[in-house]
């Protein structure tokens, strides 16, 4: 990130509330989250947008963090016509049958523990590692688990928000 203002994150900084209200959604389905962005802007440089984003992120009610969670689709189940979850969850797209059908098992007992859906940074992540993960997590107490969703909610608000702000230039 550079430490001036891009041309990406001056149109975020003038869009009208409404426009980064929607903007922000796309990012972070919280409304407190989205709420704590806009009420810091104007940002002068990304890394203060990103400094901004993670201090929201570790400031979200338990429900926020549900909230949050709501809009992310099970992994290897991308939303049909949603490019954001496609593209992130990548990793899985040339996974075999097999692991497709593994992917599903865990994510529903994975769900079936916490009451929400697995929810990794799957950017640049394989299929195999994504498993992985579920399989390490899904032992996990229900505080751990909610410190792990929290940190790979902000890695993925992270790389939202640099694409948000980095976008056609």
């Amino acid at each position: 990130m550079t430490s001036s203002t891009t041309p990406g994150l001056a149109r975020f900084n003038t869009l009208a509330d409404d426009e980064a209200t929607t903007a922000l959604h796309e990012v972070c389905a919280s409304a407190a989250w989205g709420r704590a962005i806009l009420s810091r802007r104007p940002y002068t440089t990304a890394e203060a947008l990103l400094g901004a984003s993670d201090a929201a992120t570790a400031a979200l009610t338990t429900q926020e963090l549900a909230d949050a969670m709501a809009s992310h689709p099970p992994i290897g189940r991308p939303k049909p016509g949603d490019p954001t979850s496609s593209r992130e969850q990548r990793g899985m797209a040339g996974a075999t049958e097999e692991l497709k059908a593994e992917m599903l098992e865990l994510n529903l007992a994975y769900q079936e523990r916490f009451g929400h859906v697995f929810l990794i940074c799957a950017t640049g992540a394989t299929g195999e590692q994504m498993r992985d993960a579920v399989k390490s997590r899904i032992g996990n107490s229900p505080e751990q688990e909610r410190g792990n969703v929290r940190t790979e909610l902000g890695k993925i608000n992270r790389i939202r928000l640099t694409r948000l702000v980095t976008e056609g230039e």
